[in-house]
């Protein structure tokens, strides 16, 4: 789904996946390619996100999608696609991590709660990049970078939550953990990130546009 877009192309999207995946549980397979070509990056970054590894990532975006196609009449539309197709990828990328890297932890996890600790340079709000600044390759491969330093708790929901737009809800679904473990981690994530980008940025973090709203570099 577009970045930005308003509440008529919103609905006019979901009308028309609808027709789509309706088209491929009819038995029109070619048309599947259509319907995850604008959630591609979304699932390569939620895999990328648990596996922390670009190779790994991309074979579990390839397999997510098979599975999503040999499933998809299963899907109801109750759900939204995106949402369903994500949940694939990230069950299929904490599956890969439990059978490939059980006795890896990363020490931020090794808290007594699970959840770390992390104080912030300064109380200020989380402020979203002007939009003409996501734009550019540097910021999307400083985020990047910044992301990759980031504890896998906190990676993991920032990515599902921010740059996949799943709810709350759903993130704490997908992760399997509690809503209050999602909103502490996000908030500490959004912190990080802060910290780790701003000083880069020379001051950009000036606007007051909210993170979960307007252009992202994802």
């Amino acid at each position: 789904m577009v970045a930005g877009a308003g509440p008529l192309e919103n609905s006019a999207q979901q009308d028309y996946e609808r027709r789509l995946i309706q088209r491929i549980q009819d038995g029109e397979r070619d048309a599947f390619y259509e319907l995850i070509r604008p959630y591609e990056r979304r699932v390569y970054a939620a895999g990328l996100a648990i596996l922390h590894n670009e190779a790994d990532a991309d074979d579990c975006a390839q397999e997510a999608f098979l599975k999503a196609l040999k499933n998809i009449r299963q899907f109801r539309a109750e759900a939204r696609f995106s949402t369903w197709l994500t949940q694939i990828a990230v069950n299929e990328a904490l599956m890969r991590r439990r059978k490939e890297r059980a006795n890896l932890v990363e020490p931020i996890e090794k808290d007594g709660n699970g959840e770390g600790n992390y104080t912030p340079r300064d109380f200020a709000d989380w402020r979203e990049i002007p939009s003409e600044a996501l734009e550019r390759k540097e910021i999307r491969e400083k985020l990047a970078e910044a992301l990759r330093s980031l504890g896998q708790i906190y990676r993991e929901v920032f990515v599902l939550r921010d740059m996949d737009q799943l709810s709350i809800e759903e993130t704490a679904k997908a992760l399997d953990i509690s809503i209050a473990a999602v909103k502490t981690r996000l908030l500490r994530a959004r912190l990080m990130l802060r910290d780790l980008l701003a000083p880069g940025l020379g001051g950009a973090w000036s606007s007051n546009l909210s993170f979960a709203k307007g252009t992202k570099p994802w």
